[in-house]
């Protein structure tokens, strides 16, 4: 065969190749839709910055697989449940979207599972936290990826009792990710010895916790556990300034804090916070360099829900590359027999129930003197390894596992 025959001949192999492959998908296209809070209490937290960090997944393969281009569409579920599920059955009905994606927000994850179930679409959780997500309320496709409250139980709340933090009042979030975060961290610290003196429910969001914070200091416990997040987080950990809650000898446990809330109340409210974090952008080479790209499109580092929308969606575009397919049944079987190894996480397992196992850390916020400059916020003070944070796949309580 002629030189010239060779490079027509393999021309046409890979043509025909890439054909296959957009063949495969579903309409020429694959759509992925992106639910996140762009106003509200999680906006810093998600919002904006899911939207770059899906793009940057997309980027990444050249905005398309073979002939079938790549798109992302997006909106704000204002925290609504019934907002995010009618977006979410119309861009699956009559939009074409193939996968969903970020859903911060517990209430809305929930309320898009069953649309996404009655649909057979892979759901990319990122935000939301709630570990029944991957227990009673699975769904064969969806997919947990950042964290849950029950490795945040473990991390934050399992120092804190070590450290002698063993009786704990609650400022719970009045939905059910806060549910869920107390119930976590209420048995992490029962199992070691301590116990729960009281706790109050505050709407969501809020911002005046003086009541709370009052109730706080009544009970005389020595742990105010703070289990909401975002702007609430930051609400509360200023009223308790105000209030001299620290001053008069207790101490606050930030259960869900990230490193946009740091930020927004500076290391001199901060400082010796312990906290539980997914990622931290000066963690490796990889996050550090990842999370350069992302500040050069945002003017911020990136926080752990908006790392973990970039896995996940990158990780969902490399499975349908690998199968050349966006069958559901495929990918999601593509997805969990290939490790998720990224700027977000090293050698992560996708389980049939639904959770991504990676390893979380717990760190600790600087001191103002020890930060070089903005956003160098956190030291990492240990790793915590994947099934300790997570648990293993027999104690989950998921029915289609």
């Amino acid at each position: 065969m002629s030189v010239l025959k060779k490079v027509l001949y393999g021309a046409s192999a890979l043509a025909l190749m890439s054909g296959m492959a957009s063949a495969e998908i579903s309409g020429g296209v694959v759509k992925i839709g992106l639910l996140t809070d762009m106003s509200g209490a999680y906006s810093d937290v998600a919002g904006e910055g899911t939207i770059v960090a899906a793009q940057m997944a997309i980027d990444e393969f050249g905005g398309a697989i073979g002939d079938a281009k790549i798109e992302l569409v997006s909106a704000d579920h204002q925290n609504k449940a019934d907002i995010a599920a009618n977006t979410a059955r119309e861009w699956g009905d009559t939009a074409g979207v193939d996968a969903y994606a970020e859903l911060v927000t517990t209430s809305v994850a929930m309320a898009v599972f069953e649309v996404a179930k009655q649909q057979n679409k892979i759901t990319l959780v990122s935000g939301a936290a709630s570990s029944p997500l991957t227990n009673d309320a699975c769904i064969p496709t969806g997919l947990h990826w950042t964290y849950n409250t029950r490795a945040l139980a473990v991390g934050t709340g399992g120092a804190v009792v070590k450290e002698g933090g063993d009786s704990w009042f609650f400022l719970t979030a009045d939905y059910a990710f806060g549910d869920a975060l107390q119930k976590d961290v209420t048995a992490v610290v029962e199992a070691a010895g301590g116990q729960v003196v009281g706790s109050v429910k505050h709407p969501f969001p809020a911002s005046d916790f003086s009541s709370f914070i009052l109730q706080a200091q009544a009970s005389g416990a020595k742990i105010v556990g703070l289990a909401n997040a975002g702007a609430d987080t930051i609400n509360a950990i200023k009223a308790a300034k105000e209030f001299g809650l620290v001053a008069g000898g207790q101490k606050i446990a930030g259960l869900l804090v990230f490193l946009s809330d740091i930020h927004a109340l500076g290391l001199d409210t901060a400082q010796g916070m312990q906290m539980t974090v997914s990622f931290y952008w000066d963690r490796d080479d990889a996050s550090r360099a990842w999370s350069q790209k992302f500040f050069e499109k945002t003017g911020k580092m990136p926080t752990g829900v908006q790392a973990g929308t970039y896995s996940a969606v990158r990780h969902y575009l490399q499975a349908i590359k690998d199968t050349g397919s966006d069958d559901t049944d495929t990918v999601l079987a593509k997805m969990r027999e290939t490790p998720v190894n990224d700027a977000f996480a090293q050698g992560g397992v996708l389980r049939t129930d639904g959770r991504m196992v990676h390893d979380m850390f717990l760190a600790e916020v600087k001191k103002p003197e020890e930060s070089t400059g903005p956003w160098d916020y956190l030291k990492v003070i240990r790793t915590i390894p994947g099934e300790e944070a997570f648990g293993t796949l027999e104690e989950s309580t998921c029915p289609t596992k």
